[in-house]
């Protein structure tokens, strides 16, 4: 069994590297393993069937974007619980944490059914590509009882230290996935069915993992089936925490569709190219939510422990780690584009798309976490609403306003993408000014 990691006492930095690291290798394999279905599509059915798979990220992310942000709320609770050792209250709010997931899981399979077509009409997805889109994100939103249940099953186990065996789970579920998609795609030769069909069977197997190890857990954090339950107190504080999170990440999602709707508007090459430099920008992107989600489980607990220097000391290290990884993943990924694009393509036109996305965007990758972590860090101290509003203001409005007032005037490629770099830097300056002002009132 895994030991609880003592986040309250001794030095820093080795446990936060400790826990977000491995969170990161797990989200970068997650997006690896995610990206198989593109690459194999790409290169053994063609460029419509890597359209059809790569352009539903999106879509996807609008639609589970609410339930993750309540995973973050789960992850809050527990870890303040945690820090605050009321090991008495632990078993219930686990136990309130887990029958959420499970309960959004079956929601979504019916949401993901019955809507995916109309969404997929409405973000104008070409004619060639809609029907293998369907096939696919309607295969995918099987899973989601799978993949609900691990991404709040390890926010329970990552509230205390844990990010090993969930990395443990996603690499197992993982190379099934891929040995999967190249079985169904070259010999079975199904489409975008088989590797929607391998992904569901891989989210299967890293939640069947995370279940058995919480199964297997000592003390107040073990999971019963007898127990799932769901206890007011808990749900309302996760909810507190998580549903803000969640719009905010369903709003910034929205905005991506409609920035999907206008790469689309380019193009099935454009979109295949955009898909395969996406890829990258992911690979980019989730340092910095492992270093936020880490700020988050240190914040909270060292929070729920009074010990508010500690609390400051957090946040600070968890921007300069992500600021100086994901800078050296930017440069790499920017200055090596051809190879890096080369591995999900070899049309030179979606080649084109893609390296331009590259400089325009990944580029500058290294931004969010300016924001991401100090949005993280108010969250764990209870200012979930500000932070919110500011992404949402600076990271999604803005953006809105640019594809539909400045796109349809100046219609070109450069013209779309350089709208990340421009809202990251506002929103980093009005992160900058709220966390300086509420983040000293909660502290002082």
């Amino acid at each position: 069994m895994a030991k609880q990691m003592d986040m309250i006492h001794g030095p820093l930095l080795p446990k936060i590297l400790m826990v977000a690291l491995p969170l990161a290798v797990t989200s970068i394999l997650q997006q690896l393993f995610n990206s198989a279905d593109v690459a194999v599509v790409g290169r053994f059915v063609g460029s419509s069937a890597l359209a059809a798979v790569g352009s539903n990220g999106p879509i996807i992310n609008i639609i589970i974007n609410l339930f993750v942000g309540l995973s973050v709320g789960g992850n809050v609770v527990v870890a303040t619980l945690l820090g605050q050792r009321k090991t008495s209250e632990l078993k219930d709010a686990v136990h309130t944490v887990l029958t959420v997931a499970l309960i959004s899981g079956v929601v979504l399979v019916f949401f993901g059914i019955f809507f995916t077509r109309l969404i997929l009409i409405w973000i104008s997805t070409p004619e060639d590509v809609l029907p293998l889109a369907t096939v696919y994100l309607r295969i995918f939103f099987l899973g989601m009882p799978f993949s609900m249940f691990y991404n709040f099953g390890s926010a329970v186990l990552r509230s205390k230290g844990d990010t090993k065996r969930p990395l443990v789970a996603l690499v197992i579920s993982g190379f099934v996935n891929v040995a999967l998609n190249l079985f169904l795609v070259v010999v079975v030769k199904l489409g975008v069915a088989d590797v929607a069909i391998a992904t569901v069977v891989a989210q299967g197997i890293s939640a069947g993992i995370v279940m058995v190890v919480l199964l297997r857990e000592d003390g107040p954090l073990k999971f019963s089936f007898k127990n799932l339950c769901v206890r007011k107190k808990y749900l309302l504080w996760m909810m507190r925490i998580g549903i803000p999170s969640g719009v905010q990440g369903m709003v910034f999602s929205f905005s991506n569709i409609c920035i999907q709707s206008s790469i689309n508007t380019f193009g099935s090459s454009a979109m295949a190219g955009s898909a395969a430099a996406l890829n990258y920008e992911y690979f980019t992107f989730f340092v910095t939510t492992a270093f936020s989600q880490t700020a988050v489980t240190f914040m909270s607990q060292n929070y729920g422990a009074h010990d508010f220097a500690r609390c400051r000391r957090v946040a600070l290290l968890c921007v300069l780690c992500s600021f100086a990884v994901t800078f050296a993943e930017a440069m790499t990924f920017s200055f090596f584009r051809h190879f890096f694009m080369s591995v999900y393509t070899d049309d030179p036109i979606a080649l084109d798309f893609a390296e331009r996305r590259t400089m325009c965007v990944e580029f500058f990758e290294y931004m969010p976490g300016i924001y991401e972590i100090p949005a993280g860090c108010m969250r764990a101290l209870g200012v979930s609403v500000i932070p919110t509003v500011i992404i949402i203001v600076g990271s999604c409005l803005l953006r809105l306003c640019w594809i539909w007032g400045v796109v349809p005037t100046h219609h070109t490629w450069e013209t779309l993408l350089y709208i990340y770099p421009i809202t990251w830097v506002i929103t980093i300056v009005l992160m900058g000014i709220a966390f300086a002002v509420f983040v000293r009132r909660r502290l002082r």
